[in-house]
Parts: C-alpha cells; sequence; structure tokens
C-alpha cells in the first residue's frame, strides 16, 4: 500500500505559511527534497497552493522541484475550478477519505503532500498521513498559520529520522 507523507517547511514556532522567513538551509535542504520527492509518484494540493504553485512552477528552473511538481500527477482538493489550468492536474470530486483510500490503494511511490496547511490538517485530523517530513529553520517567525492547532487532538508519532545542516536546520522525519 502506498503511503501519504506529508512535506512541510517550518519555523521553531510551527509557522508554515509562505516560508519567506526560511533562511538558507545549505545544500542540505535541497539534497533532503530530492530524497522525499524522488519517491513520490502523485501530489495532493489544496486548492490555494494550487492557484499560487500554477502561476509559478510551469516557468520556474529551481530544481529539483520544478520538474517534479510540473511533471507529476496533481489532484487538487476544491469545491470550485481552479483559476488556471496546469499540466497533469486532476479535481477532487469525491469525498477526500474515500479519494485517498484510493489512491493509496493503488499501484505506485508515496503520495506527496506539499504546501496546503489546510488539506494537510484535514488529512492529518483523518489519520491518513503516514508520515511526516519537516524542515525546521532555525527562526521564530511570530506570526502565520500554523501547521498544527491548538485545537488538533493528541496524535503520537515515532521519530524516524532526524538530521541537522551546519546552520541548524533540522530535518525531522515521523512515522504517523
Amino acid at each position: 500500500m502506498r503511503r501519504v507523507v506529508l512535506y512541510e517547511l517550518l519555523s521553531l514556532d510551527g509557522v508554515a505559511e509562505e516560508p519567506s522567513w526560511f533562511m538558507d538551509g545549505g545544500p542540505e535542504v535541497i539534497e533532503n527534497l530530492g530524497r522525499v520527492i524522488g519517491s513520490q509518484d502523485d501530489v495532493l494540493l489544496g486548492r490555494r497552493t494550487y492557484d499560487y504553485w500554477a502561476g509559478h512552477w510551469p516557468t520556474s528552473d529551481m530544481e529539483p522541484f520544478a520538474s517534479f511538481i510540473n511533471t507529476t500527477p496533481k489532484h487538487v482538493v476544491t469545491s470550485s475550478a481552479p483559476a488556471r489550468d496546469w499540466a497533469n492536474s486532476t479535481l477532487v470530486t469525491t469525498p477526500l477519505a474515500d479519494y485517498v483510500a484510493d489512491l493509496k490503494a493503488g499501484p505506485g511511490g508515496d503520495i506527496g503532500i506539499h504546501g496546503s496547511i489546510a488539506l494537510a490538517q484535514s488529512l492529518l485530523r483523518a489519520r491518513l498521513v503516514d508520515e511526516l517530513r519537516l524542515v525546521v529553520a532555525p527562526v521564530v517567525a511570530g506570526r502565520g498559520r500554523r501547521l498544527f492547532d491548538s485545537d488538533d487532538e493528541l496524535q503520537r508519532l515515532e521519530l524516524v529520522d532526524v538530521t541537522s545542516s551546519p546552520n541548524g536546520t533540522l530535518f525531522l522525519a515521523y512515522r504517523a
């Protein structure tokens, strides 16, 4: 069975929204991203992330993510049609839990979630995320949307891997 893998950039205080505060984590950030996306065959995206990314990634040369996100099937969770077309995109029209269960039961590699905070929160609450790959920058952002809300229920995770870059960026892998 395929796994749903959440990849998120976070500040020390848990802010995940538009990480303009994310400083250069060194080549380790790109190497880590390459490992994460190297096992992914599909991506789940929320509507806001899709609309934002559809205007950026098709013309980007920031590798390895540009080639990956532009060629990988994207499953867009939304209640209305996106503002832009983007190659390899499918709208999710069935209940999210059923859709994810069908994706997981099918053939292929991991199913990624990138950005898409509200979608990530929904999937975490529904216990549909199998692994969390978090990149934690040594910075306190102060303001912005957080991945984990104060209303979230207790969820115990198993630490699978932890490494760091020389500047203090942490790379954390947890099994849900």
